[in-house]
């Protein structure tokens, strides 16, 4: 079996780790949700539930889960990670089989046409680093910025540079090249070439270098910021199915409660145990967005989840699964999608061309979501002659938000619950056995969790490639800064010095207040709010209504102004229809004829339809919560592609 990435951690006995701002040692596994452990201050024994306990790293304090060691994905070209994916099949081999020997590594060097020495090394990469990034090749010939001088010559060239180049003298690059060699000849040393002492010159940061010269105003234009505001799916995750439906089913909008069209559904079905592993709901047509969002969705813990939506329950399905099977649409073909289930040793394969069987269990579970959708108002049946005799249109009653807790209702606190008619047991139930074991079988263990979900997200979604400008980051005519971009501002591109360097930019679509910026310097994710931050949070979606708002309007020079202004303007238009909406609502209260009325009660036929469902529906967010103008249906990311 392949070891577990250094991104994920496994909840084991005698484990060190926090909870809540405490240290515990873990003493007993009692369930897939949920440990015993021994609080380390008071020494009393907690249960802790697993989603929510952190990794202790070491005695001197915990690890720092912000710093990821590895570049980020799309930063490689399409030779480096081919070559990567070419070692890796060949160490497979011996990850696979824990009691190899010298012997077994010999064979597999020899039939590879390479060195045992290397196959070792390779081998040792990536058991160190848990990724296939690690076996990317470096680059040939020195890197850039190394220095191969000896001791004495780097004290004496930064001596000189120190003393009279870096200062209001401005002394020429000749005259420090003269004095490292009068400085070498009295200390007795073999003087550096003249060109080293100039490349020497150019690794100086050219921002420190104009001031201490004596060009502090030119160095605060060029670089001071601008600021302003089947087979083998025999244990849990072994074989996870994906795939797209659009739902049967009329969606209304959030504000005026009118039909807008039906919404399509990203399930993920884990096969041995038939869990739902993860599913993203939206209006958008499938995408590699959409399959993205889905599979992170079901490698981390649902916790956080299932209390954004309201939901009581438990959703203990997680974790790294190693087979995804899909079908051959173009939406599971994108190369970042490829890339990320590659990084987290994910087998993405595609369902054989005219056998649909191999993709018979994620079709019976949309079979068995659609039965459920058929029941609720709305519902557009699967052919026009059983929906005869129903205005689906008219009986339109749920928003997608409504739409998507009841699915996540029905599938946590029903479908798990109750007996599949294949496995005899429930589908929760038979995860508990595939993770725990019992006196029959023995279980996987529980499942590694990720360090990091938000890295998680972030790796399966599509990215911005940006060059750091003095104002800062800007996409879509919106400009973002936080001082962590100061060391980047004009950089140059090392590979080729005609250009600016550009650096990879991801953005959640739900909230566009903020990037997600990756620093080089430390491979890790930082947060870039808005330039200025004073302006509102908005989505995608509303973004994309503001820009063909101004287009319609003639508008054709869009700055970030004109478009916040426009936001303002689109709110306030919506926060009037609201109010007008709820005073629709009073009257219709008041005048049974008034929207299909029930004369009896008073009360809208549509909630009489919403109560007859044979499974509960939650209340609705929109209604709970009915003046949050915020409340948008959010569109998912644009399909993007890796710079070539």
């Amino acid at each position: 079996m392949l070891g577990i990435s250094k991104a994920f951690f496994k909840v084991e006995i005698g484990q060190l780790v926090t909870y809540k701002e405490e240290r515990f040692k873990i003493t007993h596994l009692i369930s897939v949700e949920s440990v015993l452990a021994l609080n380390l201050r008071t020494l009393e024994s907690e249960r802790l539930y697993i989603d929510e306990i952190k990794l202790v790293a070491n005695d001197d304090g915990l690890k720092d889960r912000n710093v990821v060691g590895h570049n980020d994905l799309t930063l490689y070209s399409e030779e480096e990670w081919a070559q990567a994916q070419r070692r890796f099949l060949v160490i497979k081999p011996l990850l696979e089989n824990p009691i190899r020997s010298r012997t077994d590594a010999e064979k597999i060097a020899d039939s590879s046409g390479v060195h045992v020495a290397t196959l070792y090394r390779w081998l040792k990469n990536y058991q160190e680093a848990g990724h296939v990034s690690a076996l990317v090749p470096s680059k040939r010939g020195r890197k850039y910025g190394s220095k191969l001088l000896a001791q004495e010559q780097e004290k004496i060239v930064e001596s000189v540079i120190e003393d009279i180049y870096l200062n209001k003298q401005r002394h020429k690059p000749q005259d420090v090249i003269e004095e490292v060699n009068r400085r070498c000849r009295l200390a007795k040393i073999a003087a550096p070439h003249s060109n080293t002492v100039r490349h020497r010159l150019k690794l100086l940061d050219p921002a420190a270098t104009m001031r201490l010269r004596g060009f502090k105003e030119a160095a605060r234009n060029k670089y001071a910021p601008i600021l302003g505001q089947f087979p083998g799916a025999d244990y849990p995750l072994a074989v996870v199915q994906i795939d797209h439906t659009e739902a049967d089913i009329i969606l209304v909008d959030e504000v005026h409660r009118k039909p807008i069209g039906r919404p399509w559904m990203t399930l993920a079905i884990d096969v041995c145990t038939r869990t739902v592993a993860g599913l993203y709901v939206t209006f958008e047509k499938p995408s590699a967005a959409s399959v993205g969002m889905c599979i992170a969705h079901a490698i981390c813990p649902k916790r956080e989840y299932l209390a954004e939506l309201g939901i009581e329950g438990d959703w203990s399905v997680w974790g790294v699964m190693s087979v995804i099977h899909t079908d051959n649409a173009k939406e599971f073909r994108g190369v970042v999608l490829d890339r990320a289930c590659v990084e987290y040793n994910i087998d993405l394969q595609w369902r054989p061309v005219l056998l649909p069987h191999y993709g018979g269990h994620i079709e019976r579970l949309m079979g068995t979501m659609a039965n459920e959708i058929r029941k609720l108002p709305g519902a557009t049946f699967s052919n026009p002659t059983k929906r005869k005799g129903y205005d689906s249109e008219k009986n339109a009653a749920m928003t997608l938000k409504e739409f998507e807790r009841y699915l996540v209702d029905f599938i946590v606190n029903v479908y798990h619950q109750r007996v599949h008619s294949q496995l005899g047991m429930s589908p929760r139930r038979k995860w508990e056995l595939g993770v725990m074991g019992d006196e029959h079988m023995t279980g996987t263990g529980i499942m590694p969790i990720p360090e990091d979900p938000l890295r998680v997200r972030l790796d399966f979604m599509p990215f911005f490639e940006r060059t750091v400008q003095q104002y800062g980051i800007k996409i879509d005519c919106i400009t973002y800064y936080d001082h962590i971009l100061d060391p980047y501002i004009n950089s140059i591109d090392p590979e080729n010095k005609r250009e600016k360097k550009t650096f990879v930019v991801r953005r959640d679509p739900r909230d566009i207040s903020k990037i997600y910026f990756f620093d080089p310097a430390d491979n890790r994710y930082v947060v870039i709010p808005y330039r200025n931050i004073g302006q509102p949070a908005m989505s995608v979606w509303e973004l994309k209504e503001v820009q063909q708002l101004l287009k319609t309007q003639g508008k054709e020079d869009v700055d970030e102004n004109m478009i916040f202004e426009a936001l303002g303007r689109m709110r306030s238009r919506i926060e009037e229809a609201k109010h007008k909406t709820k005073a629709a609502r009073r009257q219709a209260t008041r005048n049974p004829s008034i929207n299909g009325a029930n004369p009896n009660t008073g009360k809208s036929n549509a909630n009489l339809t919403l109560k007859s469902s044979s499974f509960p529906l939650i209340e609705s967010a929109s209604v709970a919560n009915e003046d949050d103008p915020f409340a948008q249906d959010i569109e998912p990311f644009d399909e993007i592609s890796l710079r070539r």
